[in-house]
C-alpha cells in the first residue's frame, strides 16, 4: 500500500472512530447533568422560575416516514418529567404551569438550514393557572431578558421555528381574574376520534372545508360574581397552521341568566384572518351582555337573538365585529337587523340598523324608566325581579327610576331603529316609529324620534347629556293632527268628531330621572284642540275623578261640546303657570289659571266659568283644584259670584299667548278649525 493510501485509511478510520465515540457518548450521556444549566438559562431569560425536577433524557429513533436516505438519519426524541414554570415576583401564587411529562422530537436535518422543526410535542397532565390582579398585572405576559435591549439593537434572527402538532391527554386550566371578578376552572380532553364539523354545525355551505373537531372542553366557576357554566369543542393543532382550512370552534356558555351559543370557524389562524360564526344570545336583559362582551346595551325585558357574526381582526387598524341579519325578540317584540361594533379610538363604536315589525310599548318601558302599557309575561318576570330596588316613592306619580349614565362614555353609537307597528293598548295603536340614536362621549341624542298616533304624528328631538353630573336633558316635541275620534275611540260622542289635537313643547332640565328633569325644567308648552266633547262619563272613562267633579259642577250630567280648547303654558324652574288656558264650549267659556309644581307634585288651579248669552252653566262661582298629583282635591271657592267678563279681565291681556297658539293651526285648516275664530276674538279683546 502506498504512503498516500495509508494516510487516507488512517484518516477515514479516525473519523469513523470519532463518529462511533460521539454516538456512544451521546447515547450514554446523562442529560440530567445539564438540568441546572438549562433551568438557570431559561429562568433568566423568562424572568421567572423554571425547573425540570424529574428525569431529562434523549432517545435516538429513525423517522421511517422520511424519503430515501433521510429515513436512515436518527432523530432525537427528548423527554422531561416534572416540569414547573413559576410566576413573576408580583404574582402571589408560586406555580403557573406544571407538566407531568413532555416529549418532543426534532428534525436534525432541518438544523442545517437554520430551522427548528418540531413535528410534535406530547404533554401529560398539563396544568395551568392564569392570574390577573386588581392592579392589572398578569402572569401570561412575558417580559424576556432580551427585550430590555432597544429595538434598534435587536437583530432579526436568521433561525425560523415550526411546530406541527401538540397532543395531550387531559389539560386543566384555572383562571382567576380580580378585574372581571372571575374564578373559572376548565378541562380540555381529546375527543378520542375526530368529529366532522358538519356533524356538530350542520350543513353550512359557508363553512365547507372546515377541519374536524379534535378536543372537547368544559368550564365552570364564576364571572362577574355570576355562576358560569360552559362546554364546547375545538379543532387540532394542524388546522391552526393552515391558511386554507378553517379552524372549527363550538361553545355553549351560561353566565347567570345570559346564554351564548357559537358555532363556526377561525380563518387563517396563524395570521388571525377572522372569525365566521353563528351566534345565539338569550337572557333576562341586554344590559347583562356588557360584562361578557364590553358592548353597552340598554336594560330590556328578556330577549333572544340568532345571527351571523363576522370578526375581522385587522380592518383599518381595528377589530371589527359584524352581527349580520340577526332575528329574535325582546320581550314580546320582534327584532331584526345588522349591527357593527368597531374597537377603535378614542372609544369603540356601535352602528347599524334595527327593525321591529310588531313592537310592544311595554318592552320599551325599561329603556325610559316608565311603565308604558300592558305588560307581557316576560316583562312582568323582569319587573318582579327588580321590584325590591325600585326608586319610586309611594306618594309620587312622576317616574323616579334613574337613568344609569355611568357607562355611557365607554362606547359611541350610531344606530337607526324603526318599528312598523307599536302595540300600546287595544284602543290606541301607534305606528311607524323611527329614531336615529347617537351616543358620543357620554351624550345621547335621539334626532328624530317620531311615530304615528291617532291618524297624526309626534315628531321630537331628545338630548340627554350623560357626560354632566347631574345629567342635563332637552326635549323638543311637536304633535300634529291627532284625530280625537282615534284618540278616544271608546267615547261614543267622539266617533263622529272631526276635531284634532295639535301641540308643541320645549323643555330643558337637569337630573337623572324623568321626575328630576321635570322638577328643574324650563320651557314652554302649547296645546290646541277643536270640536271635542266633555262630560262626566268621559272623565270616568279616562279615570279623572277630580275632572269628574269639576265637569259635574260646571255642566251637571250634560254632555257639552267643546268648540276649542287652548293652552299656552310657561315652565320655569319646574313650575308650569298659565299664560292662557281656556275652553270655549257651546254653553260657556271656561278659563283656567294657577300653576303646577313638578318638583313637589302639587297644583293650585282656579277654574273660572263665564256663561254665553242666556244659556248659563250649572255654576258661575270659581272652582279650585289643589293638592298633589297622587291625591288631588277640588271644590268651590267661597266668595261672590263672578261678574260677566271678570274671568277674562283677571287673566289680563291674552293677545300674545293667543297669537302664539294660532301658529299650531295649519293654513289649510283655517276655515274648518273653530279655534281660529276663538283665538282671533281673544286677540281683539285687548
Amino acid at each position: 500500500m502506498s504512503r498516500t493510501g495509508k494516510v487516507t485509511s488512517w484518516v477515514i478510520g479516525i473519523f469513523c472512530l470519532l463518529v462511533v465515540v460521539i454516538v456512544v457518548v451521546i447515547a450514554t450521556f446523562d442529560w440530567n447533568r445539564l438540568k441546572p444549566t438549562i433551568n438557570q438559562k431559561v429562568s433568566t431569560e423568562l424572568n421567572r422560575p423554571f425547573a425540570i425536577r424529574g428525569d431529562l433524557g434523549v432517545n435516538w429513533v429513525r423517522n421511517r416516514d422520511e424519503p430515501g436516505w433521510r429515513r436512515w438519519v436518527p432523530w432525537p426524541q427528548i423527554h422531561a418529567e416534572d416540569i414547573v414554570l413559576g410566576n413573576p415576583p408580583d404574582i402571589p401564587d408560586v406555580t403557573m404551569v406544571h407538566l407531568q411529562r413532555a416529549d418532543a422530537t426534532i428534525s436534525p436535518l432541518a438544523l442545517l438550514h437554520k430551522e427548528i422543526f418540531i413535528p410534535w410535542i406530547k404533554l401529560q397532565q398539563p396544568n395551568a393557572r392564569l392570574i390577573q390582579t386588581a392592579d392589572k398585572k398578569n402572569n401570561w405576559t412575558f417580559e424576556l431578558a432580551s427585550s430590555d435591549q432597544p429595538e434598534t439593537e435587536q437583530q432579526p434572527s436568521a433561525w425560523s421555528f415550526r411546530l406541527d402538532n401538540i397532543v395531550f391527554d387531559r389539560a386543566h386550566i384555572a383562571w382567576r381574574d380580580a378585574i372581571n371578578k372571575a374564578n373559572v376552572k376548565m378541562e380540555v380532553d381529546p375527543l378520542g376520534k375526530p368529529v366532522a364539523y358538519s356533524q356538530i354545525a350542520g350543513g353550512d355551505d359557508k363553512q365547507k372545508g372546515a377541519a374536524d373537531f379534535i378536543f372537547g372542553w368544559r368550564a365552570s366557576g364564576t364571572w362577574n360574581d355570576q355562576q358560569l357554566e360552559g362546554s364546547g369543542k375545538l379543532g387540532g393543532m394542524l388546522s391552526l397552521r393552515s391558511k386554507t382550512t378553517p379552524f372549527p370552534v363550538q361553545a355553549e356558555v351560561r353566565n347567570g341568566s345570559t346564554r351564548v351559543g357559537i358555532t363556526g370557524s377561525l380563518q387563517d389562524p396563524r395570521n388571525l384572518g377572522g372569525l365566521d360564526l353563528r351566534v345565539r344570545f338569550s337572557g333576562d336583559t341586554l344590559a347583562n351582555l356588557y360584562d361578557l362582551t364590553g358592548v353597552l346595551l340598554p336594560d330590556t325585558p328578556p330577549y333572544e337573538t340568532d345571527g351571523h357574526l363576522k370578526v375581522k381582526f385587522r380592518e383599518k387598524g381595528a377589530t371589527v365585529y359584524h352581527y349580520e341579519n340577526f332575528n329574535g325578540h325582546i320581550g314580546d317584540s320582534d327584532v331584526h337587523g345588522t349591527l357593527t361594533y368597531t374597537q377603535g379610538k378614542p372609544r369603540p363604536k356601535l352602528s347599524g340598523e334595527v327593525e321591529s315589525r310588531q313592537l310592544r310599548m311595554a318592552d320599551l318601558g325599561p329603556l325610559i324608566g316608565v311603565d308604558s302599557g300592558k305588560d307581557s309575561d316576560s316583562s312582568k318576570r323582569t319587573k318582579a325581579k327588580g321590584s325590591d330596588n325600585s326608586n319610586q316613592p309611594a306618594d309620587r306619580v312622576l317616574p323616579h327610576d334613574r337613568f344609569d349614565t355611568k357607562n355611557w362614555d365607554v362606547m359611541d353609537a350610531d344606530v337607526k331603529f324603526s318599528g312598523k307597528r307599536i302595540e300600546h293598548s287595544n284602543s290606541l295603536p301607534l305606528s311607524d316609529l323611527y329614531t336615529h340614536l347617537q351616543l358620543k362621549d357620554g351624550d345621547l341624542l335621539l334626532d328624530p324620534l317620531r311615530f304615528g298616533i291617532a291618524g297624526g304624528s309626534i315628531n321630537s328631538t331628545i338630548r340627554l347629556e350623560g357626560s354632566r353630573t347631574p345629567m342635563r336633558g332637552r326635549a323638543d316635541l311637536h304633535a300634529r293632527r291627532l284625530h280625537l275620534r282615534q284618540l278616544l275611540p271608546d267615547v261614543e260622542a267622539m266617533r263622529s268628531s272631526m276635531g284634532e289635537l295639535n301641540g308643541d313643547a320645549k323643555l330643558s332640565g337637569t337630573g337623572n330621572s324623568v321626575a328630576d328633569l321635570l322638577a328643574t325644567s324650563d320651557g314652554d308648552m302649547k296645546l290646541l284642540m277643536n270640536e271635542g266633547v266633555i262630560s262626566r262619563s268621559l272623565m270616568e272613562i279616562i279615570g279623572l275623578n277630580v275632572g269628574n267633579y269639576v265637569v259635574g259642577k260646571l255642566f251637571g250630567d250634560e254632555e257639552v261640546r267643546i268648540n276649542c280648547a287652548a293652552a299656552n303654558l310657561e315652565v320655569r324652574n319646574g313650575v308650569a303657570s298659565s299664560r292662557l288656558f281656556v275652553f270655549d264650549t257651546t254653553n260657556a267659556v271656561v278659563y283656567l289659571s294657577g300653576n303646577v309644581n313638578f318638583a313637589n307634585e302639587r297644583m293650585d288651579l282656579s277654574i273660572n266659568p263665564e256663561s254665553k248669552g242666556v244659556r248659563i252653566v250649572t255654576l258661575r262661582s270659581p272652582l279650585y283644584v289643589r293638592g298633589t298629583f297622587k291625591n288631588p282635591d277640588a271644590g268651590v271657592k267661597k266668595g261672590p259670584l263672578l261678574a260677566r267678563g271678570a274671568a277674562a279681565v283677571a287673566l289680563g291681556t291674552v293677545l300674545t299667548p293667543a297669537a302664539a297658539l294660532l301658529a299650531l293651526i295649519s293654513p289649510s285648516d283655517n276655515e274648518d278649525n273653530q279655534c281660529v275664530n276663538v283665538l282671533q276674538q281673544m286677540k281683539e279683546q285687548k
